[in-house]
């Protein structure tokens, strides 16, 4: 046999025979690593560790600890589930079982549903597949062949899987004496690899995710490495069920979905509202502040706009249905960016008006289907904290910074220490997928990363996950228990500003196309609302909370009292109520504990003789006795640095 040579991650190289697998070359360098390993890249490709190497390659072993490595356990996870409901579920039909960032899915179709019950039993069944030690073993199969033997099994989803993706020939994977699975893998080698997992709840799923194809049943699971990360997960998952914004929402009486106005539309309630009000406020006081100008636009627009965007074309899936009116189409707008382009280009620009920067808190609608909508954080309705910037290139960079500068101040004003930051580029062109010049990506790609090294961010650069029409940076934030949650982008548009034809007099005189940067920092008010519901448990900060103080008279002669202590924190511009039920003091305590109000006033005879109320902080407790007005100055100073401390 030929020799072979194999480059490794240190620059290392070894000669070997063709034919030679990945494993045998871990095996070769340090039991240890054969061991843990679990897949490997190949001339940058993850294939199975069985998978002999024929030619020259550059090799790189991925063990335990790795997160490419955790999306090929966790996928082979999902393989391990779907042989346990085989073995247990006869006549069962594959759909689809990908692994997700957080654990893995598989779809079933069977005419009995899946009870709890029936999930107990194939979590148990698959740790018996486990302790088996059952290879996932790879096989190549010519499609004609594989069609047929798919449509004898009765898998005509797998065999339209098949038609839509598979090339003359395909790879299958089998496990276990009943399961096989077109797939492109790769696996770990074996079900003994695996050493923790959960199956978490079934729900339903429509094929493909569209509501006019066949429901079936999807089964949720999780896995990781070890036991430990695994229970740590499940106790992070236990904290989110009690910090779910959907049932703090109804218990705060803070918003609601009403059925008969339809799914995916909010309703903020008073409380909510408030809290709603503070965070647009804030936001439109900081865009004045940052040079913005603030506009409205309207919520529907003429069909040939959405024409001239590419948004008719190209987002019509996600768009509501046109509606005829006297002179035209119109239809709900998706986007705001339309509107402040034809703002920016009602009248002649020059450079000397750059940059322009545009602002709006602006409504848009998407058709969501049904399966994805959830509480404030997938909805059909919302609103943007939406910025569009136009400007020349020698004023790029500098527009960037003061964007991500932004972002940075709305985390640490609302109380998140942590996040993440992700730069996502470009393929270089190579596949023809993008807008723009290679001249135009090189200006923005390297304007978004001096951005970033002038603040300091750490980023992730994620090749070939930019949008069509320019690079972008998202900002994750890491909340309370841990859970990263995608917040602000800063995101360039080659595609628009050439689409509309837009220009400014340039100091040669001659019109030039602005660059345009698209800007959101909340998301969306919703999704925002949500993400803060979550991340405090419902206990807002005092500056955000949508009643800061009650006042608790003990009995009906406390009252007048009562009365004049809230007027003067109302006065004061505190959210002060009163709560006047014929209710003992300790009931109404409870009450206002549970609606997370950050102080309860409490007022009896000795407090009205001298003037003080008896403080109670909802998370510290008793703080004693406090002239009122010494309370609201500490109160409105909390308030005015917007602490999240109490």
């Amino acid at each position: 046999m030929s020799e072979i040579t194999i480059t490794l991650p240190d620059g290392s190289r070894q000669s070997v025979q063709a034919g030679t697998t990945p494993l045998d070359l871990a095996r070769s360098i340090s039991r240890r690593l054969a061991d843990d390993a679990l897949v490997a890249r190949v001339n940058g490709q993850l294939v199975d560790l069985c998978q002999p190497i024929e030619s020259d390659a550059t090799l790189e072993i991925l063990t335990l600890g790795n997160p490419e490595a955790l999306e090929v356990y966790r996928h082979s996870t999902a393989h391990l589930l779907a042989a346990a409901v085989l073995d247990l579920f006869p006549g069962t039909r594959l759909g689809i079982g990908p692994a997700t960032e957080t654990g893995f899915f598989y779809d079933f179709y069977r005419d009995e549903p899946f009870t709890p019950e029936d999930l107990e039993k194939i979590e148990a069944r698959m740790w018996e597949l486990q302790r088996a030690d059952l290879p996932y073993e790879r096989k190549l199969t010519p499609k004609e062949e594989g069609l047929k033997k798919y449509a004898e099994m009765g898998e005509n989803l797998k065999c339209e899987l098949i038609e839509e993706k598979a090339g003359e020939v395909f790879s299958e994977y089998t496990l276990g004496p009943k399961f096989i699975d077109f797939c492109r893998g790769p696996h770990v080698p074996s079900t003994s690899k695996i050493k923790a997992f959960k199956l978490l709840s079934i729900a339903g799923a429509y094929w493909k995710g569209d509501e006019r194809n066949r429901q079936g049943q999807r089964i949720y699971g999780t896995a990781f490495f070890t036991r430990k990360e695994l229970e740590d997960y499940l106790r992070q998952l236990e904290e989110a069920k009690k910090r779910d914004h959907r049932k703090l929402g109804q218990e705060l009486d803070l918003f609601s979905i009403q059925e008969l106005a339809g799914p995916g539309l909010i309703f903020f309630h008073p409380k909510g509202a408030t809290v709603r009000r503070i965070l647009e406020d804030w936001m439109r006081d900081q865009c004045v502040a940052r040079g913005y100008s603030l506009v409205y636009t309207p919520h529907i627009a003429r069909s040939d706009l959405w024409k001239t965007s590419g948004h008719y074309g190209f987002y019509a899936e996600n768009m509501f249905k046109r509606m005829e009116l006297d002179d035209a189409e119109y239809q709900l707008k998706p986007m705001n960016c339309p509107f402040h382009i034809l703002i920016y280009q009602d009248r002649l620009r020059s450079y000397r008006d750059l940059p322009v920067r545009l602002s709006e808190l602006g409504t848009v609608y998407r058709y969501e289907r049904s399966g994805v909508m959830h509480g404030l954080m997938r909805v059909r309705g919302f609103t943007q904290d939406d910025a569009h910037i136009f400007c020349t290139p020698e004023q790029i960079e500098d527009e960037v910074v003061n964007c991500l500068g932004f972002a940075l101040d709305v985390l640490h004003t609302f109380g998140f220490e942590q996040y993440q930051a992700e730069l996502s580029t470009w393929d270089g062109g190579a596949s023809g997928k993008y807008d723009g010049t290679p001249e135009q990506w090189n200006l923005a790609e390297n304007a978004l990363k001096h951005a970033c090294e002038r603040l300091n961010m750490q980023i992730k650069v994620v090749p070939d996950e930019a949008a069509f029409y320019g690079p972008k940076i998202d900002v994750k934030l890491v909340d309370a228990i841990g859970r990263l949650w995608q917040l602000s982008t800063v995101q360039f548009d080659f595609t628009l500003p050439r689409r509309f034809n837009l220009e400014y007099i340039a100091e040669d005189g001659k019109p030039h196309q602005p660059l345009m940067v698209h800007r959101a920092l909340y998301g969306s008010v919703e999704r925002f609302f949500g993400i803060l519901l979550e991340h405090y448990a419902g206990a807002f900060p005092v500056w955000l909370a949508p009643v800061q103080a009650v006042v608790l008279p003990i009995t009906d002669r406390h009252l007048p009292y009562a009365q004049q202590v809230t007027r003067r924190l109302q006065e004061a511009g505190l959210r002060a109520t009163l709560d006047d039920r014929k209710e003992k003091v300790n009931f109404k305590i409870r009450e206002a504990q549970l609606q997370k109000v950050p102080y309860m006033l409490v007022v009896g005879d000795r407090e009205a003789e001298a003037g003080t109320v008896s403080v109670r902080n909802r998370k510290h407790g008793d703080q004693g006795a406090k002239a009122v007005d010494v309370f609201i100055q500490e109160i409105t100073q909390l308030i005015a640095a917007k602490s999240t401390a109490e």
